[in-house]
């Protein structure tokens, strides 16, 4: 990797940090560099480093930016986290020995210094780039003595030169990974140079935004079939399947694969994933196997408002089934009526006229089966059984009822690719790769368990992503969950990989990744059920299951796919979660500023125990990330500020519940707030910006907040105690901010463990988050028995609130008023986006009683009265002296009775 050494250059960095000088007067003593000035480029000699420097631009910073959280942060940390290497330095803290000037630190990552190995692959300008990132963001205000001047004179100090040095090569970590041969996706077919497209980000179309004719794929399986190494990215010549549709979509070759716009990609929003190169052959959007009862094509599926239609054909008609991973080869399973299909492709010649196969063997069937190849235009040879004939334009495959069939047919774009072909196979006898083939990621990685100090009631330790791995993978976890052995624990990557983990539960030591799963579709949420893991995903629940005992899936079946899918990129399929009868949970999001297309846009759907069957039990939603089931059977769903939602929301779900997005599917017409269910709580973005999944602390472990609703933040970093409320039918409550260490990743997902009773969380950064400075995180939050001091509980009552306390407070500064500040403002709902603070105003407080066990707080308000929302600030004081000081921010719909804190 390009940066392969950059990890280790800036572990030494500045390393020892004692004695340390800071200017460039300072720093002329005798270095021990490792490489001289004859050792080095020759353009090192000719450098302008002033013209570098003076080409610092917020470019620069966020080039930087990027340069540390992918490579550096691991090592270095933040002022947050701390990094895995205890000597690496702390730049918001540490002096720094070689110099802090940034051309001090320029000679260091250019010569090496000590035991930093010269970091010769980065260019100039990235080194500069890296250089004034760590200037700004660490030193300038937490570091400042650290954080040079930079004068004309000292300018005019540096060498005189000429050259700026060689560009930077383009750092596209997306194109690099090794996804495995096939990546599930949504695509466009589309060969390089045809018109762009794209998605309006505001509520009304582009003027090219007449997707009808565009060849999507919307649960496309793209697969590699030319060999070496590297992947699908690597590769040259590529088929897509639909399974939806059932249907080879088509066959393009070309070097890059996809152009890689995308939100979770290269961070594009408002656009799709396009097929890069030439497109060879494409079969039009239409079922790709015959009605088995009717015999025709016409496409019976729910059709959208734009003319499109979405979703996967009729069970009886149709069904994907899963798919085989066998050395380079992909099986793809499905059913036409009751005959069981495999089908695998292969690319038997390369070059100007290349021609692929597609083996097929079909099972008995009751009735004939007839499929579309390709358009008549295409050469197309059959081998094998069947007959080939020409209908409606297209070459059509049709097969005899009563008996099994296997079949080969080649296909190229004209006719002179079969006839240089000499000699092809038969078709193949494919059962032999549905048993499990060769182990393709045999690589056992490690990393270590950074353990944090047991200086607070809660504390985080650190699980470092082994980034530095043979994929190239950007470990960017998005799920987690524990085997039946609770020191095991798998994760799922938004990338589309499942790792498993051994030895999460130990104190501290090394953790083992082991690579088993690839190529699925945006996993966002996993789950361990009944000797099995599912993986929530964009176009179905996967189930994983290794056939011959080697730890890696051989076989990725699909337990639901009766996901919607259009081309949307705001379109996520959230968490998954098992309730006691065996159901499983999930949440669609909706598309963004747009009005919805599908039934599915912006609902909580529930799968039936065997997955035969989903159903929608609650709408109305924008982008609920995540599910949380609760005790009585209820659920809770987050969703964002944006178009009808004038703030982000903790929602308590009933089934049937329509929860304010207009732009959901089904929203009523009555746009009033009456017609909605209120949520929970309406969370200000000071203090989340976007709320991911809550889930309740199922621990006895895990001290006062055992048996508490935890709500986890995406956008910023942290974790929340959810305090709340029932008054007679009414839910209400409010937020307050754990005091653990913000995470330097946006927090999205999070389990308790069953032996050691602690929490385990993860998430990853894209976009709508703060968050940036790490691209994912695996982090433990353990309770060390220290006190908390942190409300635990909340009731708003018709004389004021009512607060409990984790641990006893100093009597005389919780009954001064003076330390608290309790204010309150409306929100308006709207079709505009978000909303502001409206009728601002600071409630008096009459008095303040606290109870003889210290914890529960009486805050009389002889104003109180339902409010949007309310925050109580106070700063207060334990009763050994010690701070305690935080704030509650909740939602009042009725007031209850006095001394009422009931959930």
């Amino acid at each position: 990797m390009r940066y392969l050494l950059f990890i280790s250059s800036l572990l030494f960095l500045i390393s020892c940090s004692q004695n340390n000088q800071t200017s460039s007067e300072e720093n002329a003593m005798p270095a021990a560099y490792l490489l001289e000035d004859g050792d080095l480029p020759d353009y090192e000699a000719q450098l302008d480093h002033r013209g570098l420097m003076a080409n610092w631009t917020e470019e620069f910073y966020h080039k930087g930016m990027v340069t540390y959280r992918t490579v550096c942060f691991n090592c270095h940390g933040n002022e947050e986290q701390p990094g895995s290497m205890p000597t690496a330095a702390k730049f918001w803290s540490d002096k720094l020995k070689n110099g802090s000037d940034p051309y001090a630190m320029y000679q260091t990552l250019t010569k090496g210094f000590g035991l930093m190995p010269p970091q010769v692959r980065l260019t100039p300008r990235e080194k500069y780039e890296v250089i004034h990132f760590i200037r700004e963001e660490f030193m300038k205000e937490q570091n400042p003595d650290q954080y040079f001047e930079i004068t004309e004179s000292w300018l005019d100090s540096l060498p005189v030169g000429d050259t700026l040095g060689p560009d930077p090569q383009p750092y596209h970590p997306w194109a690099d990974m090794d996804y495995g041969n096939f990546l599930m996706r949504t695509y466009d077919l589309s060969s390089t140079g045809d018109p762009e497209r794209g998605i309006s980000g505001g509520r009304s179309p582009l003027p090219n935004e007449d997707f009808r004719d565009v060849n999507f794929a919307y649960k496309g399986i793209a697969i590699r079939l030319d060999p070496g190494e590297g992947g699908i990215a690597a590769g040259n010549a590529f088929v897509l399947f639909d399974h939806d549709l059932l249907r080879f979509t088509g066959f393009w070759t070309g070097e890059g694969f996809i152009d890689y716009e995308d939100i979770l990609l290269n961070d594009r929003h408002n656009i799709f994933p396009r097929t890069v190169g030439q497109v060879r052959i494409e079969n039009p959007i239409t079922p790709g196997w015959a009605d088995p009862e009717a015999g025709n094509f016409d496409d019976p599926r729910f059709v959208a408002v734009d003319g499109r239609p979405f979703g996967p054909l009729p069970r009886e008609w149709a069904h994907y089934k899963g798919l085989y991973y066998h050395g380079d080869r992909v099986v793809i399973q499905y059913t036409v009526g009751e005959a069981e299909i495999l089908e695998t492709y292969d690319l038997e010649a390369n070059g100007e006229n290349p021609v692929i196969s597609r083996t097929l063997n079909v099972a008995t069937s009751d009735r004939p089966l007839k499929m579309r190849v390709a358009p008549a235009g295409t050469a197309v040879r059959l081998l094998g059984d069947g007959e080939l004939v020409e209908k409606d334009g297209y070459h059509q495959l049709q097969l005899k009822a009563g008996q099994p069939a296997k079949v080969k047919l080649l296909l190229t774009p004209n006719a002179s690719g079969l006839e240089a072909l000499s000699n092809p196979t038969g078709p193949e006898d494919l059962q032999q790769y549905t048993q499990g083939g060769p182990t393709h990621y045999p690589e056992v990685l490690s990393s270590p368990i950074l353990r944090a100090e047991d200086d607070a009631a809660y504390v985080e330790d650190v699980f470092v992503l082994p980034l530095e791995n043979p994929w190239k993978s950007r470990m960017r976890p998005t799920g987690i969950d524990f085997l039946d052995d609770p020191d095991q624990a798998v994760v799922s990557t938004i990338d589309g990989e499942v790792w498993r983990l051994e030895g999460i539960t130990q104190k501290e030591g090394l953790i083992k990744w082991h690579r088993i799963a690839t190529g699925l579709f945006q996993p966002l949420g996993i789950k361990y059920h009944q000797g099995k893991i599912y993986v929530s995903c964009r176009d179905q629940i996967a189930v994983l299951e290794d056939l011959n005992g080697d730890g890696e899936t051989d076989y990725y079946r699909s337990f639901n796919s009766d996901h919607q899918v259009t081309e949307h990129f705001h379109e996520f399929a959230m968490g998954l979660q098992v309730d006691e009868a065996g159901n499983f949970y999930y949440a669609k999001s909706g598309r963004h500023a747009r009005t919805a297309l599908i039934p599915q846009h912006g609902t909580l759907i529930r799968v039936s125990p065997d997955g035969q069957t989903s159903d929608i039990i609650a709408h109305g939603f924008r982008a609920a990330n995540g599910v949380c089931l609760n005790p009585d059977g209820s659920f809770i769903v987050t969703d964002q500020e944006g178009y009808w939602n004038p703030m982000n929301r903790i929602n308590w779900v009933e089934e049937g519940g329509f929860y304010g997005n207009m732009y959901g599917y089904g929203a009523p017409a009555d746009t009033s707030d009456a017609a909605m269910i209120q949520p929970l709580c309406w969370i200000d973005s000071k203090y989340d910006r976007s709320p991911a999944e809550l889930l309740w602390a199922e621990s006895e472990k895990w001290g006062p907040l055992s048996g508490s609703l935890l709500s986890l933040s995406y956008g910023y970093g942290k974790m929340f105690a959810v305090l709340p409320q029932q008054v007679g039918n009414t839910r209400q409550g409010g937020i307050v901010e754990l005091p653990v260490p913000q995470f330097p990743t946006g927090l999205m997902r999070g389990r308790f463990n069953p032996e050691d009773g602690q929490f385990y969380g993860c998430g990853m950064s894209a976009w709508a988050t703060n968050q940036m400075i790490q691209v994912g995180g695996l982090y433990r939050v353990r309770y060390t028995g220290q006190p908390l001091h942190l409300p635990v509980a909340m009731a708003a009552t018709e004389t004021g609130m009512e607060l409990t306390f984790s641990d006893p407070l100093d009597k005389a500064s919780a009954e001064n008023a003076g330390n608290f500040q309790i204010t309150v403002w409306d929100l308006k709902r709207s079709h505009n986006y978000g909303s502001k603070r409206y009728n601002v105003r600071e409630l008096s407080i009459e008095s303040m009683r606290l109870a003889g066990n210290g914890k529960q707080l009486t805050i009389s308000l002889p104003d109180i009265e339902p409010t949007w929302v309310m925050e109580i600030k106070y700063q207060l004081k334990s009763t050994d002296g010690k701070k305690v000081e935080g704030a509650i921010q909740n939602t009042i719909y009725e007031l209850g009775k006095a001394g009422d804190q009931s959930i």
